[in-house]
């Protein structure tokens, strides 16, 4: 049996992960993988490479891991909750100056950090409920 620990550094493992995955998917600098797509998809002839290719699958697969445990995780209400928590802390930083609406680039970095922490959040809920609740959810008991 899997020794089941979960402390600060899981859940930033799980943060980097949700990083990379949601910058390499698309990011305001014009270095992406959906930039490199839509180059692609622009060139002409078309000029689908099989790295891209694979670059769509490796992220498909990522996107598709971390979607599913957030969606069991969390759930549509827990979601609604995870996106207001992080978003009125960016009101807030907006509110008391730190941040400012002039910059559309910072925002889209910002927009993609929080994606990232909800994804990551969405991964490590279930290890977080149990330390809390000290309740397991049906998924975790082993036979």
């Amino acid at each position: 049996m899997a020794k089941n620990t979960f402390s600060w550094l899981s859940f930033f493992i799980r943060l980097l992960f949700a990083l990379i995955l949601v910058y390499a998917s698309y990011n305001p600098s014009g270095t992406s993988f959906y930039h490199w797509a839509q180059e692609a998809w622009l060139a002409e002839p078309l000029a689908i490479t099989p790295a891209l290719a694979m670059s769509a699958i490796v992220l498909l697969i990522g996107w598709t891991i971390y979607l599913r445990a957030t969606f069991r995780s969390l759930g549509l209400f827990g979601l609604a909750l995870a996106f207001a928590f992080f978003g009125i802390i960016v009101w807030w930083l907006i509110d008391i100056g730190w941040l400012g609406l002039e910059n559309v680039s910072i925002f889209s970095y910002i927009a993609l950090f929080i994606l990232a922490a909800v994804l990551a959040t969405g991964m490590s809920w279930s290890h977080i409920r149990r330390r809390i609740s000290g309740q397991a959810d049906m998924d975790d008991i082993d036979e």
